[in-house]
């Protein structure tokens, strides 16, 4: 519901909310630049401004001073009206002024779309637009970062869901202001709020007899600082019983030209004050320090508004298109998806046409459409992803209730596979959830709780085989979500290790075939291997900056993608992608750095040490078999102790005389390792799941004494995986 209070404007009032927020950008610029050309007056008073002026413009009829500063004299000489800046210092014409025809018709666009009245209502309608536009999206992003105390946490996703969610995450402040301010703006022209511009003094009734006095002599102009004049408008001339009438900044009044009394004076109220202070808070004048922001706020709409519409565009693409759907009071196999951006759909539509193919009647449905009344069902299968801190994504956000409320027919077999990434803490914990709920309604689970770790089609199709022995069939699992085109990449070298201990592994080094795009150390190289439609992925132990794209591959038994990758040939060529992996890499800044893998996990480690060239503190933590066969990337790590890119070196081996893992390096380094953590130290852990598991039960034990888990690290964004 909330995405779609967010997406659904966005939509309808792209172009006119992109139409007010370019314009608005460009107006924002003026007050600025009238700054820029502005002169400083000083304690300066409206007298010695007007008798000044005097002197160079003796058919003056009116002074105005700009918000920004700007003083413009309106005269009529020798029967030729004209309009000049002045230098207040000395009253001298500086040059004719002509407002830009550009600036009115920006103006115009602005306010009222060229269409009058009906226009500044238009106008109103695109300023609550961009309200609601920033509030949802405001709400989205805190639902996705898990909570507003993390908004200020690093993003992950695609190109475009980053572009679109920092950026308004930058622009949101101003945003919010800009539209606020433009409705009450709004609702003040048509009248819905007072402006306070009703309450004007009444003209004077007694003015006094006699000859007028020169203009720099009237008490009340002395008495006004020039930096509180908005307009001074001089009486007819030769009409004795005329008078000034004065515009200030705290009130209007009128000046008696004979006495140089003030007359009639009154105070701006209170809504007339608000007013000045929206307007300038909206348009810059005055505040050119505010514009100039506002102004980059706004010129991020159109960017959001590209982006926002690509990534509809994604989720709509990517959203539900089952064939053969059976009816749900005919379907023996139901299948429930929550998903928030529909990449969960995906994997749905492959389980759906597997179940199809094996002759089964399968329904899928959101979960947010459970009824309870399944009549024919021998089984679910619900696929969900898990929303910020734990939360349920869009289209499961009413199961649970929707579940307690119609309940569960005794003994419904049941599976529960959780989609998500373990960079988060909340790592499927809706999904664990929506397990424990189902037990308690009285389901029978065909399996544990499984997770597919990143949209991996490796685990999505080995809980597909599970789920066919489970089912007493073959269940072929082969969904390949969509990946960028692929580039030709040459082996120019290869490093063997491990032989002697049967877990062969390669360090290999390719050449680019033509231009690759950008990469960095922990991103992602996508190898798609003959005969096999599904990419596999290996973590980079280089950057585009080394010349060459490096990765660490050992060989399994079965192992399509690595028995490729052994038996290749220098020279040979494979076809391959980049995916950017911006969430596992080392955090910028002095903070010192743990680096913790085994076997191959070594690679993106490696790779992050060897472009420390700053030297800050990086401390290896890594785990193998045998020193003598399979420390991979011992001559570099040895360099990179000499020339302190790595300040310390801890490794373990599983089949040394001393038979030791890297969690128990952790733990014998524990009062170490809380010191750096101390430090504020960020932990990179790069290797297999199993690995990662025991390292965090070692980590939990080190920083107990500190009242910190790894879990805490995770919030923070101090604890990063890249695990398999």
């Amino acid at each position: 519901m909330l995405r779609q209070s967010h997406s659904l404007p966005g939509l309808i009032a792209a172009l006119l909310v992109m139409l007010l927020a370019i314009s608005g950008a460009i107006l924002s610029v003026d007050p600025a630049l009238e700054h820029l050309h502005s002169t400083a007056t000083g304690q300066l008073n409206v007298g010695q401004l007007a008798g000044r002026v005097a002197n160079h413009f003796p058919g003056v009829e009116q002074i105005q001073r700009t918000a920004s500063g700007t003083v413009i004299v309106y005269y009529n000489q020798n029967g030729q009206a004209g309009v000049e800046t002045v230098d207040p210092l000395t009253g001298e014409g500086l040059a004719p002024y002509a407002p830009s025809a550009f600036t009115r018709w920006v103006k115009e666009l602005h306010r009222s779309m060229f269409l009058g009245s009906p226009g500044h209502g238009v106008s109103g309608v695109g300023a609550l637009f961009m309200l609601m536009l920033s509030v949802s999206g405001a709400l989205l992003l805190a639902r996705r970062l898990g909570g507003w105390r993390n908004l200020l946490r690093p993003l992950r996703g695609t190109v475009s869901q980053r572009w679109h969610a920092e950026v308004g995450r930058l622009a949101l402040p101003g945003l919010l202001l800009s539209a606020l301010s433009g409705l009450y703006m709004s609702a003040t022209t048509f009248g819905f709020i007072a402006d306070g511009s009703q309450s004007e003094p009444a003209f004077p009734a007694h003015v006094s007899a006699g000859p007028a006095l020169p203009v720099a002599t009237l008490q009340a102009l002395q008495a006004t600082d020039l930096n509180d004049l908005r307009e001074l408008v001089y009486p007819s001339p030769g009409n004795p019983r005329d008078v000034f009438s004065l515009r200030t900044a705290q009130g209007d009044g009128y000046v008696d030209q004979a006495s140089g009394a003030l007359l009639s004076y009154q105070a701006h109220d209170s809504m007339h004050n608000l007013y000045e202070l929206i307007y300038q808070l909206h348009t810059g004048e005055g505040l050119w320090w505010l514009g100039l922001p506002l102004g980059l706020c706004a010129l991020c709409i159109p960017l959001m508004s590209v982006t926002g519409i690509l990534l509809w565009w994604r989720r709509r693409k990517a959203g539900p298109n089952i064939r053969h759907n059976s009816p749900a009071h005919c379907a023996d196999s139901v299948i429930l998806v929550g998903s928030e951006n529909n990449s969960t759909w995906g994997f749905a539509k492959t389980l759906h046409d597997a179940l199809h193919q094996s002759g089964h009647q399968v329904h899928s449905a959101a979960m947010n459409e459970w009824v309870g009344d399944y009549r024919n069902a021998q089984r679910v299968f619900i696929l969900t992803a898990t929303h910020g801190d734990g939360d349920a994504p869009s289209s499961a956000s009413q199961f649970l209730a929707r579940l307690a409320k119609t309940g569960l027919k005794p003994g419904l077999p049941f599976a529960v596979l959780g989609m998500g990434d373990r960079q988060f803490a909340q790592f499927c914990q809706y999904a664990l959830q929506v397990q424990d709920a189902m037990l308690r309604a009285g389901g029978s689970p065909l399996l544990g709780l499984e997770t597919v770790n990143r949209q991996s089609p490796q685990e999505f199709a080995r809980w597909g085989h599970a789920l066919g022995d489970v089912l007493g069939q073959e269940l072929a699992l082969v969904h390949t979500p969509q990946h960028p085109r692929t580039h030709p990449l040459e082996l120019t070298e290869r490093i063997a290790y491990g032989e002697q201990v049967n877990a062969p592994t390669h360090i290999l080094r390719f050449k680019a075939c033509g231009e690759l795009p950008a990469f960095l150390a922990g991103d992602l190289v996508g190898i798609v291997p003959p005969g096999s439609p599904i990419p596999r992925f290996y973590s980079l132990a280089s950057g585009s900056q080394d010349g060459v794209l490096e990765i660490c591959v050992r060989k399994h038994n079965g192992g399509i993608c690595s028995q490729f990758l052994h038996d290749l040939d220098i020279g040979a060529s494979i076809e391959a992608f980049i995916q950017p992996n911006p969430q596992f890499r080392p955090a910028s800044g002095t903070h010192p750095v743990i680096l913790i893998g085994a076997g191959t996990g070594i690679g993106p480690l490696a790779g992050f040490i060897r472009n420390n060239k700053a030297r800050h503190p990086m401390h290896l933590y890594w785990g193998g078999r045998n020193p003598a066969s399979d420390f991979l990337y011992e001559p570099e790590l040895n360099q990179y102790l000499s020339d302190r890119r790595l300040t310390a070196l801890r490794a373990a081996f599983s089949q040394a005389q001393d038979r030791s893992y890297v969690q128990d390096r952790l733990i014998s380094d524990a009062l170490a390792l809380r010191r750096l953590i101390e430090k504020g130290a960020q932990v990179l852990v790069c290797g297999s799941r199993e690995m990662a598991k025991g390292v965090m039960q070692a980590l939990d034990e080190v920083l107990a004494p500190l009242n910190l888990s790894v879990l805490t690290l995770k919030a923070q964004g101090r604890y990063r995986e890249d695990v398999y």
